[in-house]
Formats: structure tokens, C-alpha cells, sequence
């Protein structure tokens, strides 16, 4: 009966991501014609040549590294509400995604690397992604250090929440000791977007993803064998700790990733898992983990929709957006924890 209504809910998820995409590719700033899309995408004659530019040079990437970003931050939040029992675990509670705020705001409020405000040249914008990258894995390797100190779950969970305040005031003072322009640059990043990812890296960024989404399946046994306590899980013969350590390598690949090119988005990795549950009724990650990479990129993809509606307008910020749709999630999930029994 669950197998079913996962099937159908994935079918139901694919056809609402095709649409979805299809509305990403079809709107924005500059109307252009649904045909000229087609005719575009199947590599025909665009009519003006802008309008290929803008196709194939933002809004595929854009669709594409949403979909990508969708599904990684609700994979790592489904990881880390599993592994510590605690339904409001996600991406950023272990300090990862402030490591990774961190080694942009270093790099952005240093100066250099052509960078003004609202803008970054081409060296700048690697400069970006590298530091992202480094301040994530430089926290990830700390916080992965403590979990050999640290056994219990409770009291690891406790030290990502203090690491990610002292990354959080360090960001604080470097910010106060920067230019406005530098602030404003680094302001702008953190507002988050899916536009930051262009055709050429593209492909880098897919396979980052792809190698922590694999991960994150390959994990799939050990995670369900924890649902029901690690002293269940080693009686079935899971170390616990080698399982909980690849959980954390997995879920930090995906986040520094995501944040290092689109920012620190929130709320995704932290609602999308409870919506997958609401939909199935069960925790079991045979089927949750599938239904929740197709939510979490349905829902990005919505939210980029949403932000580029405005059109002459401007663009909204995503972290202006998602909020809006997780929030009511979340405290849904928190009023009616009893009732729904997902961590017992």
C-alpha cells in the first residue's frame, strides 16, 4: 500500500516539476514567446539573438540549480532529523552554512578579487565559491572532530549550535571593521538566489550535488535502522558512529555546496522533510528519501518562480520567499508532534 502511494506520489512530483520548469523557462524580465523557448531549447532559431542568451545563459542554469539545491538541503535536513531524533535539525544547525557565510564574508569584505558592491567580476565570484567551500569544510572538519569526543547525539547537536554562534559573532566583527560597499556585497549574497550558478559551472556544480545525493542514498538501510535508536542499530550490527560521521560528510558536501554558490537558503532543508511525511505517513526511507529530493526541488523551483514574478521589477530575494512557504510547515509539525509520531 505504501509502495503505491509513494509511486504515486513521485509521478505526481515529476509532472509538477515539468511544469514547474516549463514556468522558470517561460517567465521573467523579457517576454519571450513559449515557441521561441521550444524552438531554442531543441537548438532552432531563436528569433532575436538575446533571447537565446538569456535562455541558455540564466534561466536553464537557474532551473537547473534550483531543482539541484531543492533536493540537496531537504536531503540533508531528512538526514539530520533522523540522526539526532529532533525534528528541527536541518543544514545550518550544525554551523556548516555559517562556515560557509563566513569564508564569503573574509573573502568579500577583504577587497580584493574585483569585487563591488552588488556585483563580482568573474575572479570574484570563484573567489566566492572557494571561500564558501573552505569556511564550510573548515567547520564540517571540526564539528566531524568532535563527534569522536562527542558520543552522545543530544550534546553533539548542542556543540553545531555553539560552533555556529562563535562563527556567527566572528562574522559580526569582521563586518563591523569592512567598508558599506563591502557589507552591502556580502548582504546581497546571504539574501540568497539560484542565479549565482552559470552554463560552464553548471556542470561542476551537478556533480557536487550528485556525489552527496548518492551518498545520501547509499544511506538509506542505515538510516531506517536508526529510527528505532542506535542500540536497535548496533544489535543489528550498524556502527553507529561510522554511520553518523558519513551522515555528516554526506550533509556537509551538500550544504557547502549549495550555500557556496546560491547562499545560505532557509528553511527548505528544514520544512521539506516534514511535507514528505505529511504526504507518505511514514518515516521509512525507502520511500521518504525519493519523494523528499522531488518536494524539496518542486519547492525550490516554486520559490524561484516566485522571486523572478516581479519581471521589470526586479527580482525578489529567495530568502525572502521561503520563509513564507516553510514556516507554516514548521509550526504545524511543532503543535501537532504528538499526533504525528515521526519521532518517538
Amino acid at each position: 500500500m505504501k509502495k503505491n502511494k509513494s509511486f504515486i506520489y513521485v509521478t505526481g512530483l515529476t509532472a509538477c516539476i515539468v511544469v514547474l520548469v516549463a514556468a522558470n523557462l517561460l517567465f521573467g524580465s523579457v517576454d519571450i514567446p513559449a515557441k521561441a523557448v521550444w524552438s531554442i531549447l531543441c537548438g532552432g532559431e531563436a528569433g532575436k539573438a538575446s533571447w537565446a542568451y538569456i535562455v541558455w545563459e540564466s534561466r536553464f542554469p537557474q532551473c537547473v540549480t534550483a531543482l539541484l539545491c531543492g533536493a540537496a538541503l531537504s536531503a540533508s535536513g531528512l538526514m539530520l532529523q533522523t540522526v539526532f531524533s529532533n525534528p528541527l535539525a536541518d543544514s545550518s544547525i550544525l554551523g556548516i552554512s555559517s562556515g560557509a557565510s563566513l569564508g564569503v564574508a573574509l573573502v568579500v569584505m577583504a577587497g580584493g578579487s574585483g569585487m563591488v558592491a552588488g556585483a563580482f567580476s568573474l575572479s570574484g565570484f570563484f573567489s566566492v565559491v572557494l571561500g564558501a567551500l573552505a569556511g564550510s569544510v573548515a567547520v564540517l572538519a571540526l564539528i566531524l572532530g568532535l563527534s569522536f569526543l562527542i558520543r552522545n547525539n543530544v550534546m553533539l547537536l548542542i556543540a553545531g549550535i555553539m560552533v555556529g554562534y562563535v562563527v556567527s559573532s566572528v562574522i559580526s566583527l569582521v563586518s563591523f571593521f569592512s567598508s558599506s560597499e563591502h557589507v552591502h556585497s556580502f548582504v546581497v549574497w546571504g539574501l540568497g538566489s539560484f542565479g549565482g550558478v552559470s552554463l560552464e559551472q553548471l556542470p561542476a556544480f551537478s556533480c557536487c550535488v550528485a556525489v552527496g545525493l548518492l551518498m545520501a542514498v547509499l544511506l538509506i538501510k542505515p538510516l531506517n535502522a536508526l529510527l528505532l535508536g542506535p542500540r536497535y542499530a548496533e544489535n543489528l550490527g550498524i556502527h553507529v558512529r561510522k554511520v553518523r560521521n558519513l551522515l555528516l560528510l554526506a550533509t556537509g558536501i551538500l550544504t557547502s555546496v549549495t550555500t557556496a554558490f546560491c547562499g545560505p537558503v532557509a528553511f527548505i532543508g528544514l520544512a521539506v522533510p516534514h511535507i514528505a511525511r505529511l504526504l507518505l505517513g511514514t518515516s521509512n526511507h525507502n520511500f521518504l528519501m525519493p519523494v523528499t529530493f522531488l518536494c524539496g526541488g518542486a519547492l525550490a523551483l516554486l520559490c524561484n518562480l516566485i522571486c523572478i514574478l516581479p519581471g521589470d521589477m526586479g527580482i525578489i530575494p529567495l530568502n525572502a520567499v521561503t520563509p513564507v512557504l516553510g514556516a507554516p510547515v514548521v509550526v504545524y509539525v511543532i503543535v501537532n508532534r504528538r499526533k504525528l509520531q515521526y519521532f518517538n
